[in-house]
C-alpha cells in the first residue's frame, strides 16, 4: 500500500536525503531524478507557454544543480532556454550538472539577473537548507524573478520558492511567489504554512528511501487514504448500523450551531441524530431539522440515561453550548457518565472553553475511549495556556503535547489542520479555502467528525478524514469564488462529494494541492499567478 507523503522540516528533509544516499543511491542520481521529474512536469503542465522561452535561475547549491538538470532537459526538447547564474555553483553535484549542460548546449549563461522577456521562469536559487534573508546577487535575482512575474511570466519553484523558510513558512527578506511549486519526495512544513507563496503545490517521487521507524514526521492525508477509511454501507444497512449521534449544545440564541452540526452529520451518513439543546431551543431545532430528534438538556439522571447514554453511539458536545454558570458542570457530568459506557466523544467550542487553563482536568474524563477535541487556535490557547500566536507558530508540535496531557486526539483547526494522537502519531490535512473561515464552519466540522467517530471508532482516523472532507467541501463550494460561498454551499458540496478516488495520483505525482487561484473566482491574472 502506498505510504502517505511526509510533511517535513528542513532538517528532516536533509535526513531523508542522507538516508537515501546511505542506502546506495548516489547524491547525483537523486539530483538527476529530481530535475528530470520536474522538467517532465513542466513540459506537461506548461506546454502552451514554453514556446515563449524559459529563464532558468540556478543558485550555488544543490537546488541550483536541480535547475541545471531541468535546463538541459528542456533544451533537449527544443525549448529556448536562458540560464541566469548569479553566483557560481559551489557543490560538486551542481558543478557537474552545470558542466553537463554547457557541454551539450551552446547557450549563453548570464551572470546578472535581467528580464529577457521569457514566458516561463524557473526558480532554482535556494533550497530547503537556506535560512535567513537572501542577500547580494541572490536577493537581486529574486527581485528580478518577481518583476518578471509582475509583467506576466509564469513562475515555477523547484522544491520551494527561494526566500521561503522550509520549516517555519516565514519569508524574512525577498522571496519568490510561484504559480507552481514542485517539491521533491516530501512536502515541507513551510509550504503548507504559506500556500499563497507556493501556488499549486505538487510533490514528486524521486525515489527517497522509506522513512526510518524512528521518523515521527506527520503524514499528509490524501483522497485515496480517506476513501480507504470510510466504512462500507451494506445493501441491508439500516439507521442503527449507520450509527446514532447525540449533539449537545444549542443554548438560547445559539440553536443554529447545533443545527449546522446536525446537517453535517446527516450528510456524513449518520443513521439517526438527536439534538439535546436548551429547552427554549427545542422548537427551533425541530422546525429546522425535522429528520432529527430533539430533547432538552438533561435535568436529572433519568433524562440523561434516556436521551443520551442509552441512545447514542457517539456524543458531540459544544456546538452553540454557550458560556453560563452551569456549563462546566453539565459537560463534566456528560463526560463522566459517558466514559463509564465507553462512548466515543468529541468536544468543541464552549465545551472546551469551560476548561480554560485547566486542560489536565479533561484527562480522567476523556482517556480510555475514542475521544477527539477540535479547537481553533484561540480555543487551544485558552485551554493550554499558550498565546494564540505561539500556537500558530508551532502548530505542528503543540497538539501532540496536549494530546498526551488529556489522553485524547487533538485536531487543531486551520490550513493546514494538524491532528495529533497520544503516543506521537500525527496526520495533516491541507485541504480547505477561506470559505471555511466563517462562523459555523467549526460546527459543520464537528458534525462530520462526530459521525465518523461513531462509525470508525478511531479518533485519529475520524479527525483526519473529517478535516479532509470538510476542507474538500470548502474547495468545491469555492469553485466560483470564495466571496460568494456560504456554509449552505459547503454542506451541499459535502453531500455531493462522496465519490472518492481510492487510487493514488498519476506517477510520479505523490500529492497535489491547488493554489489560491483555484478558489479566487477570477480568471488567471496578468501577473502570471493563474493555474497552468
Amino acid at each position: 500500500m502506498q505510504q502517505l507523503v511526509r510533511v517535513v522540516t528542513s532538517s528532516e528533509s536533509a535526513a531523508r536525503d542522507a538516508a537515501t544516499i546511505q542506502a546506495g543511491v548516489p547524491s547525483r542520481a537523486l539530483m538527476q531524478r529530481a530535475g528530470a521529474a520536474a522538467a517532465a512536469e513542466i513540459a506537461l503542465r506548461l506546454a502552451d507557454r514554453l514556446a515563449g522561452g524559459v529563464a532558468v535561475f540556478a543558485g550555488p547549491g544543490n537546488n541550483g544543480g536541480d535547475a541545471w538538470v531541468v535546463a538541459r532537459a528542456l533544451c533537449a526538447a527544443g525549448v529556448i532556454v536562458r540560464v541566469i547564474e548569479p553566483v557560481e555553483a559551489k557543490t560538486d553535484d551542481a558543478r557537474f550538472e552545470r558542466s553537463q549542460f554547457t557541454a551539450a548546449n551552446h547557450v549563453t549563461i548570464d551572470r546578472t539577473a535581467t528580464d529577457g522577456g521569457e514566458a516561463v521562469v524557473i526558480d532554482g536559487l535556494l533550497g530547503t537548507g537556506a535560512t535567513g534573508a537572501p542577500h547580494g546577487e541572490v536577493a537581486a535575482a529574486i527581485s528580478c524573478i518577481e518583476a518578471m512575474r509582475a509583467r506576466g511570466a509564469y513562475t515555477v519553484a523547484l522544491d520551494l520558492p527561494s526566500g521561503l523558510d522550509a520549516t517555519t513558512g516565514s519569508a524574512p527578506g525577498p522571496a519568490v511567489t510561484a504559480g507552481l511549486t514542485l517539491s521533491f519526495g516530501t512536502l515541507k512544513r513551510g509550504q503548507l504554512l504559506d500556500r499563497d507563496r507556493c501556488g499549486t503545490l505538487v510533490a514528486l517521487d524521486i525515489g527517497l528511501a522509506p522513512p526510518a521507524e524512528a521518523d515521527r514526521s506527520p503524514e499528509l492525508v490524501s483522497e485515496a487514504w480517506v476513501a480507504r477509511q470510510l466504512p462500507h454501507l451494506a445493501a441491508n444497512a439500516h439507521k442503527g448500523t449507520r450509527k446514532k449521534i447525540v449533539i449537545v449544545g444549542g443554548a438560547s440564541g445559539m440553536a443554529g450551531a447545533a443545527i449546522l452540526a446536525a446537517r453535517a452529520a446527516a450528510r456524513t451518513a449518520a443513521g439517526m441524530i438527536k439534538l439535546v439543546v436548551a429547552p427554549e431551543s427545542v422548537p427551533a431545532v425541530q422546525e429546522a431539522e425535522p429528520a432529527a430528534l430533539a430533547a432538552a438538556w438533561p435535568a436529572d439522571d433519568e433524562s440523561l440515561e434516556r436521551d443520551v447514554l442509552s441512545w447514542a453511539d457517539a456524543l458531540v458536545i459544544g456546538p452553540g453550548l454557550g458560556r453560563h454558570d452551569g456549563t462546566r458542570a453539565m459537560v463534566e457530568r456528560l463526560l463522566s457518565a459517558s466514559r463509564e459506557r465507553g462512548l466515543p466523544v468529541l468536544l468543541d467550542a464552549d465545551a472546551l472553553n469551560a476548561f480554560a487553563g485547566d486542560a489536565a482536568a479533561l484527562a480522567p474524563l476523556l482517556s480510555g475511549r475514542p475521544a477527539l477535541i477540535t479547537p481553533h487556535a484561540v480555543e487551544f490557547s485558552r485551554l493550554a495556556g499558550q498565546a494564540p500566536n505561539e500556537v500558530l507558530a508551532h502548530a505542528f508540535a503543540v497538539g501532540g503535547a496536549l494530546a498526551e496531557k488529556i489522553g485524547a486526539c487533538v485536531l487543531l483547526k486551520g490550513v493546514p489542520t494538524v491532528i495529533s494522537a497520544p503516543g506521537g502519531a500525527r496526520l495533516v490535512s491541507a485541504e480547505g479555502t477561506p470559505a471555511l473561515a466563517t462562523a459555523g464552519s467549526g460546527d459543520v466540522l464537528s458534525g462530520i467528525c462526530g459521525t465518523l467517530l461513531a462509525q470508525l471508532g478511531d479518533a485519529l482516523s475520524a479527525g483526519a478524514a473529517g478535516a479532509w472532507l470538510h476542507g474538500r467541501a470548502g474547495e468545491r463550494a469555492s469553485a466560483r469564488g470564495v466571496r460568494g460561498a456560504t456554509l449552505d454551499d459547503v454542506l451541499e458540496a459535502l453531500a455531493r462529494g462522496w465519490s472518492l478516488a481510492s487510487a493514488p495520483a498519476r506517477y510520479p505525482v505523490l500529492a497535489e494541492l491547488p493554489g489560491p487561484d483555484a478558489w479566487a473566482g477570477v480568471a488567471a491574472d496578468a501577473k502570471g499567478r493563474g493555474s497552468p
